[in-house]
């Protein structure tokens, strides 16, 4: 290898340090660059004593130690940014960071506001949440969604063409909605009810990589944001439910029944807010409690692990079938989910340079048993279609199963082949950033194609 090809190896050894090192919220990018001229320098000096480029790279990242012990000594280096971070209030870091801080919040009331006259625009037409519960049940995420869509594309300047295309979205969701005649309780409405938020999901993805739409790093920072979003919402959620119960308690205890005002006030645009207010918080705070969905997925990994081992050793032992009822089939769907969620946010937090661990075995563990278990219920379901006919229910398990499955085995064989040195981490996060498009397609596809396909059943 001439010099020239080893200086070349050794900026792209350089570029994704540096790329990952970006991707810690505690660090800026003062800091950043102060870590890299540390590293060049220790590079350079090995290189001196007579090590190769690659060699003296590895060495010299070895002798700074972990990026996690690195972020927790700037953290308490600079332990007042981080306060400052945590209080509306807090003097920023300059002029510039504490106006586009102000411009954020007056942004995120504005979009607030917008999502509560939205929940109780349909009032004015006379539908109520008593005598309409389906329809806002198959409405909710348009209420919610496109505000916190639009707070994030105004915040990532996004251009023209991508509010067209979102506003696009969103106006087809509606129609999915609204559009076909479906009873509350037909499956095409339930299929609607719980596809259609995650594609409009996705639409909310579209306009936050919005500033960079073709980047894997920021589809995976998106990964984040959804995991760190549903953790404060569900804080939310839980702040919100104490609130009605003070509400409840103190004005029953002098005579007076708030029900109306819970049920048709502060429950509807309390719920739509919070959406909005959650995405708020991710981007303002992300960088005190960042690592919250990754902690959370390292803890959960070994013991769903368990619980998808110990399922497979009962299926096994009783050889009993899988009763492959609509709750049966949304309950394994939801399982393959957490996995698929469990992967992601271990690949979020995990540094890229760092070589394969216990955890990464553990992962193959989880990966293979999801994929096992996959497979018996697809079985199971294609049995049921040819037997007995297909409904909504069985054709979107199925649907669902086989992009499940097709995820989860190359995931396997990318987790597998890191393990054994074989393959470069990178390959694993680009397989499910890139990924993410088969999702939004098949969950358009149920809540628009279904219905009518199926008779509006």
């Amino acid at each position: 290898m001439t010099a020239l090809d080893g200086q070349d190896d050794l900026e792209g050894q350089f570029a994704q340090w540096r790329h990952y090192v970006q991707r810690r919220p505690e660090l800026r990018q003062s800091d950043a660059d102060e870590l890299e001229d540390h590293l060049r320098d220790s590079v350079d000096e090995l290189i001196a004593v007579g090590l190769r480029p690659d060699e003296a790279f590895l060495v010299a990242v070895k002798r700074m130690g972990g990026l996690d012990d690195l972020s927790r000594e700037f953290a308490r280096e600079h332990s007042e940014r981080l306060w400052k971070q945590l209080v509306l209030t807090g003097e920023a870091d300059s002029a510039a960071a504490d106006d586009r801080s102000r411009r954020d919040v007056y942004a995120m009331i504005i979009c607030v506001a917008g999502a509560a006259m939205s929940v109780k625009l349909p009032a004015l037409f006379g539908m109520s949440f008593e005598d309409d519960p389906g329809f806002y049940g198959r409405n909710f995420s348009l209420f919610a969604l496109p505000w916190l869509a639009a707070f994030l594309a105004w915040r990532r300047r996004a251009a023209r063409p991508v509010i067209g295309i979102l506003v696009g979205l969103f106006a087809l969701g509606a129609v999915a909605a609204n559009v076909y005649s479906l009873a509350d309780d037909s499956q095409s409405a339930v299929l609607t009810g719980i596809h259609l938020p995650i594609a409009l999901w996705f639409a909310v993805g579209l306009a936050y990589v919005a500033d960079d739409l073709r980047s894997t790093r920021r589809r995976m920072d998106f990964i984040r944001f959804t995991g760190e979003w549903f953790v404060y919402l569900s804080l939310i959620a839980a702040g919100g439910g104490v609130l009605m119960s003070l509400v409840f308690g103190t004005f029953k205890a002098i005579g007076v029944n708030p029900e109306d005002f819970v049920v048709q006030w502060l429950l509807p645009c309390g719920g739509v807010s919070a959406v909005v207010v959650g995405g708020w918080l991710v981007e303002a705070k992300q960088s005190v409690v960042e690592n919250m969905a990754p902690v959370l997925a390292r803890l959960f990994t070994p013991l769903v692990t368990l619980v998808m081992l110990a399922f497979l050793v009962a299926f096994g032992v009783t050889s009993a079938g899988i009763d492959v009822e609509r709750e049966a089939l949304i309950l394994f769907d939801l399982l393959l989910v957490v996995v698929l969620g469990l992967l992601l946010y271990s690949i979020s937090a995990r540094d890229p340079l760092a070589s394969p661990g216990l955890f990464d075995k553990l992962q193959v563990a989880l990966v293979v048993s999801a994929l096992a278990i996959d497979v018996l219920v697809m079985v199971e379901i294609t049995g049921r279609i040819t037997e007995y006919g297909t409904t909504p229910n069985k054709a979107a398990a199925l649907g669902e199963n086989i992009i499940l499955l097709a995820n989860l085995t190359w995931s396997a064989w990318l987790v597998l082949g890191f393990v054994r040195r074989r393959t470069p981490f990178a390959a694993l996060e680009s397989w499910q950033t890139n990924y993410l498009p088969v999702y939004a397609v098949w969950a358009w596809v149920v809540a628009l194609v279904f219905p009518p396909v199926f008779g509006y059943l």
